[in-house]
């Protein structure tokens, strides 16, 4: 094919009218869409084919765009969830059961999965589980845990008693938010930037370490027509560094001389689309040294290891530490000990949106549009690094498909920033998945020794727990994960005799950041199998031995917190009893029968401190009433799927005391939305919760006041009219009367809440937390011998969550933290250098996850907003330590290296004597 051919216009039938385009040779069907035809409910996650999600109708059968040439549509029918939603029938019957389902949380990976639904209800309207299963397989999703789709799509043209509006409080309630996610009109990072800006390219070490040395770059540019600008350290008008912990701001923009991880940042190109998409970064002016590579903690932590920081006198970065009584001790006198040694691998958040985001001025401050968890940390970042006013710089969040954790470091918005402010104009980035998963925050590889006693009866007499955490080459939270892990690694008992120390190593890694847990659920690996095996010395069931030893009121906690009410594991646990004893014999009598395959049924606990470890924590949100009677809600908890959204704004109409259907809601936007603090650590509930309960009551007592009445009146809103009915009369407020403020309110209110902590002292004894969760989760597994493969069958998982505001979000969680459970504990390995994609780094698929039943148990909490607890960390915790005392009950074999991937665990039946 000749150039001109090549390069020829290239028309079909898109959504039902002719398109014509010019790609370049080869060019993606998902490229051509996007930004050539403005079709941004096509979704771009890997580019490769790997997650499905700019999946297509082409002809009525499902494509990945991004495997296929726009040449190869020439002639031919394409139809993209925008247009399916407009007039096809299956999809618009899929609106509503994804919505009622809760089917799309953060709803990156949404089109994807609908357009594979339309195909499937076209031949098969009422299709069965496994046939939704074979239909949506190549579709990935990191949030769902894949059930609720399975249900949407089964129930697509038989949903009855829909869910509509959210209302009232402990009812099930659609996503204030989730039309957009099912329509395809959601915008998220790579969706808002405007025709014609241009686009940044980060250069990156290809070495984990080395010394380095820039060439022309000057030269280079002038070689490259269309190239704006080259930035690199010298181009940081401010501190070249970022960090999120006060005194470890470490990372550099840029390197300067010398990288610490594969992945790191020299410089970042920028120039116009055209140039850019031919540009060959290969040939960029730079000359490498490779250096001793530190990849594990032992080496790390060797007498003889090279410093990564000339000025530090080690390679261990902190640690943790928390004491009470003697373990020593009481290790000593127990009737019973075990000892156990543990490792866990680096695992990969896995979002199926990459980083994106642009960049520009307007009217000379610098607004920056990103996906983010932490638009005032952003903010906060930015002033340091480009040395300006935080005044002058306005974050605004898109939406964000999925974080985790990660996305609360800031990754690409100091090179958008950087790039606008050099060039004058509109910057755009997007990650590569190879570039996310190769510079982007991972969860902490674990060395985990433990030793636990116990007396005769089962009472647990002493805990030794010492972990070693890989936080790779900067510090990101490695000290938060180092601070919580010794808190939480007694799990939710009462062990009156513990020491526990943690410490954060770095290494020549990717840095280790926040990935739901934050190091608990590595400690919870080590301390939940290794109670199976002390129940099994005691001849003790592992159920009983946990209720014996499970923390309740007035029971102080290994930090001699003590709580007289909301203790909720012994509850949950109890739950699981019925479930549990049948389990145990089915797995008997299956077991009695079977030699290939056995099945055994697994049970672990945890807790988790909802919020930051002992510092201050706040959150702010504000409201107001117009003079028109428009009720606006300034909601600045960014949702990332989890559904703040929702819960937030029916938490203050519930305080208001009015329906939220009445109710504004403004999302967060640092010129518009007070700082409602980073969505992490399953604070936005509780924290910015009982914020937005204050503002609530605190605005009705304004709006109460104008109408000179008591506390039990009743307030409507409608047709822009605020009514308050006392004692049957009602009057309407004229609020003509009164004076708007500065940002246009007649009566407003704001309210900070910041949970009541006190620091941990030397020993860790303190109040670390104001609130915790619980939960237990039993699952039931099935062992391949030969192949060593384990395959969960079903789970059950009991939640104390205080009070279920919305139970149907509640079970989202629930689903989505059991899925990234399930993935930590047999599948999900990053290995830095190899498994950088989708296709090498496995996640779990849709045909992976089996039922989950979720019992959700309400004891409330003393200070949650009506009682309700965190709930997003604490789901994915007992996850995979239930998975491998299944295992254990199922073959004798002891998983003691996260995941169990099929080597392992083959090598874990031979040592139990599995031929």
């Amino acid at each position: 094919m000749d150039k001109s051919a090549a390069t020829m216009a290239t028309s079909f039938t898109l959504n039902g009218e002719i398109v014509q385009v010019d790609p370049t040779a080869g060019e993606r069907l998902s490229h051509s869409l996007r930004e050539r035809l403005d079709r941004k409910d096509v979704k771009i996650g890997c580019n490769a084919g790997d997650c499905g999600a700019c999946t297509v109708l082409v002809d009525g059968a499902p494509v990945c765009a991004c495997l296929m040439a726009t040449q190869q549509a020439t002639g031919r029918k394409v139809e993209t969830l925008a247009g399916l939603v407009k007039a096809d029938p299956d999809a618009q019957a899929l609106i509503e059961s994804f919505q009622h389902h809760q089917a799309a949380q953060c709803g990156i990976c949404t089109p994807g999965m609908m357009v594979s639904a339309v195909a499937l209800l076209r031949n098969a309207p009422r299709p069965d589980a496994a046939q939704v299963q074979d239909a949506l397989g190549g579709v990935l999703c990191r949030c769902t845990g894949y059930r609720k789709i399975i249900d949407a799509v089964v129930g697509a043209h038989a949903a009855d008693q829909l869910v509509l509006a959210p209302i009232e409080l402990g009812h099930n309630a659609r996503r204030f938010d989730g039309l957009a996610k099912v329509t395809g009109t959601e915008r998220f990072g790579d969706d808002v930037a405007p025709a014609g800006a241009l686009l940044a390219r980060v250069i990156r070490s290809p070495y984990p370490s080395a010394s380095f040395t820039l060439g022309d770059i000057a030269g280079w540019q002038a070689n490259h027509p269309g190239i704006e600008a080259i930035l690199t350290a010298k181009d940081v008008p401010g501190l070249n560094a970022f960090g999120v912990i006060p005194g470890f701001i470490d990372q550099p923009v840029f390197a300067v001389n010398h990288v610490r991880f594969r992945g790191e940042a020299i410089a970042c190109v920028v120039g116009d689309a055209d140039a850019m998409a031919t540009l060959d970064l290969g040939g960029f002016p730079v000359e490498w040294t490779p250096q001793t590579t530190l990849s594990d903690i032992e080496d790390a932590i060797a007498p003889d290891a090279p410093l990564l920081f000339e000025d530090r006198k080690g390679n261990i970065m902190c640690g943790g530490f928390v004491q009470c009584g003697d373990a020593d001790s009481a290790l000593g006198a127990a009737d019973v000990t075990i000892e156990a040694s543990y490792k866990t691998s680096f695992v990969e958040h896995g979002y199926i949106e990459p980083e994106a985001g642009f960049a520009e001025m307007v009217d000379g401050r610098l607004h920056v549009h990103a996906c983010t968890q932490a638009p005032g940390m952003d903010r906060d970042t930015l002033a340091a690094v480009l040395d300006m006013p935080m005044a002058d710089i306005r974050i605004v969040p898109t939406a964000v498909g999925g974080g985790f954790g990660s996305k609360i470091d800031v990754s690409l918005q100091p090179f958008i920033a950087l790039a606008t402010l050099k060039t004058g104009r509109p910057v755009r980035m997007t990650y590569s998945r190879n570039e996310t998963m190769q510079s982007t925050t991972k969860r902490h590889p674990a060395e985990i020794n433990i030793t636990l006693g116990a007396k005769a009866d089962g009472t647990l007499s002493g805990m030794r727990f010492d972990g070693d955490f890989n936080t790779g080459a900067y510090a990101s939270w490695g000290p938060t994960v180092a601070n919580r892990v010794p808190v939480h690694a007694s799990g939710p008992y009462h062990i009156a005799d513990y020491r526990a120390r943690s410490r954060a190593v770095h290494t020549h890694c990717p840095p280790s950041g926040a990935f739901r847990g934050f190091g608990v659920p590595q400690s919870a690996i080590a301390q939940e199998t290794a109670f199976d095996l002390l129940a099994e010395k005691l001849g003790m069931d592992p159920l009983d031995f946990r209720l014996k030893n499970a923390l309740e009121d007035n029971i102080p906690t290994v930090c001699g917190q003590v709580f007289d009410q909301g203790v909720g594991i012994k509850p949950c646990l109890e739950a699981l009893r019925p479930a549990w004893e049948l389990a145990k014999a089915e797995c008997a009598e299956f077991n009695a029968t079977q030699s290939a395959f056995k099945r055994g049924v697994g049970i672990a606990c945890a807790w988790y401190g909802c919020g930051n470890t002992s510092l201050p924590n706040p959150s702010t949100i504000k409201a107001g009433v117009r003079a028109d009677g428009t009720v606006v809600l300034h909601q600045g908890a960014m949702d990332i799927g989890q559904g703040s959204n929702t819960v937030i704004p029916q938490i203050f109409a519930k305080a208001l005391g009015v329906s939220i259907d009445g109710v504004t809601v403004l999302g967060a936007d640092t010129d518009i939305t007070p700082d409602a603090g980073k969505t992490s650590a399953s604070r936005q509930t509780f924290v910015s919760g009982n914020a937005a309960l204050k503002a609530g009551e605190a605005l009705r007592r304004a709006i109460l006041q104008q109408a000179n009445v008591g506390p039990d009146a009743e307030i409507t809103l409608e047709g822009g009219k605020v009514t308050v009915t006392d004692t049957g009369q009602a009057q309407t407020l004229d609020l003509s009367r009164l004076e708007p403020n500065a940002d246009g309110y007649v009566l407003m209110a704001q309210e900070t809440y910041d949970p009541p902590i006190k620091p941990l002292d030397e020993n860790g004894q303190g109040i670390p937390y104001a609130q915790f969760g619980y939960a237990a989760h039993l699952v039931v597994v099935e062992v391949d011998i030969a192949l060593g493969l384990c395959k969960p069958l079903h789970f059950i998982a009991a939640h104390d969550v205080g009070r279920a505001i919305n139970p149907l979000l509640v079970e989202g969680q629930v689903h989505g933290g059991i899925a990234q459970g399930l993935g930590m504990a047999l599948m999900e390995e990053y290995i830095p250098g190899r498994t950088e994609n989708l296709h090498d780094y496995l996640i779990p698929t849709i045909g992976d996850i089996p039922p989950i039943e979720t019992l959700v148990l309400e004891i409330a909490d003393a200070h949650g907003p009506y009682g309700a607890k965190g709930l997003g960390e604490h789901v994915l915790i007992p996850t995979a330590p239930a998975i491998f005392n299944a295992i254990y009950h199922a073959t004798g074999a002891k998983v003691t290296h996260a995941p169990a991937t099929p080597t392992r665990l083959r090598a874990a039946l031979q040592e139990a004597g599995h031929a």
